[in-house]
């Protein structure tokens, strides 16, 4: 049996959606972690250091939830 296409408009949500989320989470992250380290709090470092890759990590899980709904049921 073959699997299901994944159409353009799936593909378009999905990079809608991770590029919004992505962009809320990280840029909110280094925001919280700059102004924290500004004053002098070195906690903020914390925060500002994996912004990018956390967001990245979100478009990531997007895609594979996606991936996950096309698959063909095993029979």
């Amino acid at each position: 049996m073959p699997a299901a296409m994944v159409t353009r408009a799936e593909i378009l949500v999905l990079g809608l959606t991770a590029g919004v989320i992505g962009s809320l989470v990280g840029g909110l992250m280094l925001g919280v972690g700059l102004g924290l380290a500004v004053q002098g709090a070195h906690i903020g470092w914390v925060l500002v250091l994996p912004a990018a890759p956390v967001s990245g990590m979100l478009g990531y899980l997007l895609a594979r939830r996606l991936a996950k709904q096309v698959e063909p049921d095993p029979r």
